[in-house]
């Protein structure tokens, strides 16, 4: 086994493992919302490393954008390696765990295809890290009077956190409608050269049909023109 290597923020952190067991392994810093898109080549594995803190909140969402049949393994384990989830053959998948002290580890498997890559995007959204209480706690320090233009700090904070929680849903609902249009696009895209390389064939064969055709008549013709001399 190789050792990880934990790269500086807002590097995405890295470790390479020998490539019978593990290809690729990556890491993410403590952001509460992390999304990455990569190509998985035919026959690879990629693993990705996340730290969490205890009583916290990981989701992890992924999709298969392109390649042939848009299905990938995916592989979910916990710090102490106990499997949390296993899918396989899967186009797209969603997981949320309450989690522990530790890094987690998610992985894409790619070993059953001899041929096709995929391209995969998925998306880590990380709650309950501790953070909100941290600004809480800031917030306070700069509060001189409880009763200053009648204002609760209480409320203050409510409504703060209510417009950021809003801000990262809309901003997840669009980072999913743009993996869900490059999906789309993908497949549109294979569907027209399937098309066009299909009528190229079919018309291949109606003008070599065509060609035996007369062929074949002008023989019978010409047969019978010198049957008769």
């Amino acid at each position: 086994m190789g050792e990880k290597t934990w790269l500086p923020f807002p590097v995405l952190l890295l470790a390479a493992l020998p490539p019978a067991l593990l290809p690729g392994v990556a890491g993410f810093t403590h952001s509460l919302d992390s999304d990455f898109t990569f190509t998985l080549p035919a026959g690879r594995r990629e693993c990705f490393y996340q730290p969490m803190p205890l009583k916290a909140s990981l989701e992890i969402e992924y999709q298969v954008l392109d390649g042939a049949g848009l299905d990938i393994d995916f592989h979910l384990a916990s710090p102490e390696g106990r499997t949390l989830v296993f899918e396989q053959r899967k186009s797209d998948g969603v997981h949320t765990v309450e989690t522990e002290v530790g890094d987690y580890m998610f992985c894409f498997d790619n070993t059953f295809s001899t041929i096709s890559e995929k391209v995969i995007f998925f998306e880590l959204i990380l709650d309950n890290m501790g953070e909100q209480e941290q600004e809480q706690e800031d917030w306070k320090k700069y509060i001189t009077g409880t009763d200053m233009l009648d204002m609760k700090l209480e409320d203050i904070l409510e409504s703060i956190n209510s417009i950021k929680s809003r801000l990262s849903k809309s901003g997840h609902i669009l980072t999913l409608l743009r993996a869900f249009e490059a999906r789309d696009r993908n497949i549109q895209e294979s569907n027209f050269d399937r098309v066009n390389f299909w009528s190229v064939v079919n018309l291949v064969v109606m003008v070599v049909v065509s060609a035996t055709q007369v062929y074949m008549l002008k023989s019978l013709f010409e047969g019978n023109l010198q049957s008769r001399t």
